[in-house]
């Protein structure tokens, strides 16, 4: 009787090793950045209800906080500000500013994955993605 400990499984060249590491990368990113904005939105959100304990009694208070564009910061030194001042909404924002930003830096990761398996159609196009990605970014304008 013989035993075939690998034989069930395919060899692997050290290329697709490599590709199938980048792709796991990829993988633990989003995972990773999706946890950190979803524990710092939670946290920020705590930390708003904590300082303004009137916004779970008062209508009014409320709608100030739910109100477009009243309560949260605007800028991104505004929001550098705020976390460093500890403010909830500053928090929230820099959650999802880091929401944002995971599946750009997914974008830029695998541009550079392309580049490297020398597939210079999809390194491109990846290109042509994160570029329009980065400059409706700096276009961008909240109002």
């Amino acid at each position: 009787m013989r035993i075939f400990w690998r034989s069930q499984q395919p060899a692997v060249s050290d290329t697709e090793a490599r590709v199938r590491g980048v792709e796991r990368l990829i993988s633990g990113l989003l995972r990773a950045g999706v946890l950190m904005s979803l524990t710092i939105i939670i946290a920020g959100t705590l930390m708003t209800f904590v300082h303004h304990s009137e916004y779970l009694w008062s209508d009014t208070a409320l709608q100030h906080l739910a109100k477009p564009g009243a309560a949260f910061p605007h800028t991104q030194r505004d929001v550098w500000f705020g976390v460093t001042a500890l403010e909830g909404q500053a928090v929230v924002t820099l959650g999802l500013l880091l929401l944002i930003a995971t599946p750009v830096l997914r974008v830029a990761i695998s541009m550079f994955l392309f580049i490297y398996q020398r597939d210079w159609t999809y390194a491109l196009i990846t290109l042509a993605v994160l570029s329009l990605l980065l400059l409706s970014f700096g276009l961008g304008k909240i109002e």
